[in-house]
This record gives C-alpha cells, structure tokens and sequence, in this order.
C-alpha cells in the first residue's frame, strides 16, 4: 500500500500540515524540519498527488504546446525540450499542430477546449497582434518566434542576424555569387513565418556590407520548401539562372541538406564547387556527409526561459511583458569547410 502524507507526518514527526510545507516549498521553515520531512519522504517512497494538489489551487498541472508543425525536425527538437523543462516544474505538456492556420491557433490562445490548461507556449503564423492584445481569454501565454507582441512574453532568436552571420561566413571564405533558397521575402501572407523575410533582410545586409549588390536572379523559392523534389527543382532553377553560383545560403536545414543531395546528384563538389549553409542545427546537420555548416539556436535555452516565463505566470507573478532574444551562433562544418577527403 502507498504510503500517504500523513505517515510522512509520523514518521518525521511533524504535522501532517509542516509536511504540506515542506512539499510546497513554504519557505519559513528551519532546516532541521525540512532535513526530517524530506529524510521520511524518501524513506516511504512516499509520492505526492500532484493532481489534487493542482485542483485545490485551482490549477491543473497542464500547459499547451502548439506549433505549426511537427514534422519540422526544429519543431520537433524544440519541443522534446519545452516537455523536459516543464518537467521540472510538475508541469504536463499537450502538444498541438496548428499548421499555421488562423482558427486552431485561435483554439489554443482562447483557452484550448475549456479549462484544460494552465498556459500556453505558442508559435503563431496566422494571428495578428491586435487579436492577441484583445483576447478575451486571459490564459497564461508565451510566444515563440519573430511575431512578438507588445502585451505577451515573447522568446525567439535574431533571424535577421543569424543570417547575416551565415552569409558572412559565407564571404569570408571567399565566396561571392551566393543563392538563396527557402520561402520567399517581402510580405508575408497569414499562415507563413515571419521569420523568411527576416532572414532574407539578413542576406541582403551581410551582402551591402562587403558591396555587393543584390542580385533577383540568385534568390529562388521551392514550392514545397520541405519536399525534397521541389528543393531539387529549385537547385536546377538556380544553377541554369546562375551557373557561376559559388554559394547557397538556404533558410533552414532541411532545405540545406536536400539542396546539398541535389547537387552531389548533379556531380556538383560540396563545398569545393559550392559552399551551403543553412539555420537550425537539427540534428542530422551533424551526420550527413558532408555535415552542414549552420546557425545553432540555442534551443534548450529558448526551452528553457519560455516554459520561466510561463511558470511565473501561472504561479501570479505581476510583471510587464518580456522579451527575450535567445543566442544563436555560427557552427562551421564540411559543407563549407570542407575535408581531409574534399581539400
């Protein structure tokens, strides 16, 4: 049989209300009584019911975790660590798939399907900021990426700059026709990531600063940007527009390593005849050949402060709003380093 709280209690000879305390966190108590409650603790192998200490104070122990997509190995790294971060403060994480689409993110901000949940964790592609400024659910929040808002915590990387650094990186290995692939610039239209544009503005600026114009004619879009047929159409729009090309920079990983099978297929040397970077550090950057040079968000600390913030909300902390712009740094690889193999 479990053991319950109230053996703790006569075990450690305290009330079973100390014990409560203790198991709390209440923090005036002396060292001695936490010292004996936490000795009688492990001694039972007692186990707290954390559910029914949730609703008594009106919680339930469950954040939401909603992303555009899962099938995204970024996503799906962000989230294995979102899920251990909120571990570590007795919190239950439910994972939603929004696509990008206006309505399922909608569901989740406005409480997601009643009183389930104590916060949210969002990436949001479709919302606009004056619908999150006016929602009438109050639900703890915490936005991830590039669409911050004036009233919501708000965690993400510098996309402008973590491009900035790879074509940088690019130009000081002496490369100097560099393509673009991945979602176009400009506009961008609900359902799509800010974080394109940005990183296109990055491109142009790393290029302006060692004067070099930008060329139309070197930036190409697949129309499935995570299909790999349609990253190989792109790389042969983009060599037959621009054969002399020494570079690729592309928007993501996924895309650099499916741009990089494309044109060892092509009987193209990477990164001899052309360099490729990408942004994201997933994990198969590291085990391809030739592994890929990119930008690494600093995912679990992006994990990390978001499920913070959430924590403190949820626990009543008043505060303003924050934002956090989580490290990113350059990891150079053999795609544009090269080998002992390809040197």
């Amino acid at each position: 049989m479990s053991a319950t709280i109230k053996d703790v209690a006569k075990l450690a000879g305290v009330s079973i209300k100390t014990v409560s305390n203790v198991l709390n966190g209440y923090p005036y108590l002396t060292p001695a009584t936490k010292a004996k409650v936490q000795e009688a603790v492990i001694e039972l192998d007692y186990r707290p019911n954390i559910s029914a200490r949730n609703l008594r104070r009106g919680r339930t122990g469950i954040i939401a975790l909603a992303l555009p997509s899962m099938s995204s190995p970024y996503f799906a790294e962000l989230a294995e660590r979102i899920v251990r971060e909120a571990e570590k403060h007795d919190l239950t994480v439910l994972i939603d798939c929004t696509a990008g689409d206006l309505e399922r993110e909608k569901l989740v901000v406005e409480g997601f399907r009643g009183r389930l949940i104590d916060g949210v964790i969002l990436q949001h592609w479709s919302l606009s900021e004056r619908y999150l400024r006016s929602r009438p659910d109050k639900t703890p929040l915490v936005l991830l990426g590039e669409r911050p808002v004036r009233s919501a915590d708000n965690v993400a990387i510098d996309s402008r700059e973590a491009a900035q650094t790879a074509v940088t990186h690019l130009l000081e290995i002496g490369r100097r026709r560099i393509g673009v692939l991945g979602a176009r610039g400009g506009r961008r239209r609900p359902g799509q990531p800010q974080a394109a544009g940005l990183r296109h503005e990055g491109y142009a600026k790393a290029l302006d600063a060692y004067g070099i114009p930008f060329d139309p004619a070197l930036v190409v879009s697949p129309r499935g940007a995570h299909n790999p047929e349609e990253v190989a159409t792109s790389v042969a729009e983009l060599l037959a527009k621009a054969p002399d090309i020494d570079a690729i920079f592309c928007l993501n990983d996924r895309v650099a390593l499916a741009a990089i099978r494309a044109l060892i297929t092509r009987g193209v040397r990477v990164p001899s005849d052309i360099a490729v970077v990408g942004i994201d550090d997933i994990e198969a950057a590291r085990l391809t050949t030739p592994s890929l040079t990119t930008i690494a968000p600093d995912k679990a600390g992006i994990a990390r402060t978001a499920v913070e913030m959430l924590a403190e909300q949820i626990g009543g902390t008043d505060r303003p709003a924050r934002r956090v712009t989580a490290d990113a740094h350059l990891i150079a690889r053999e795609s544009t380093l090269g080998s002992a193999l390809t040197l």
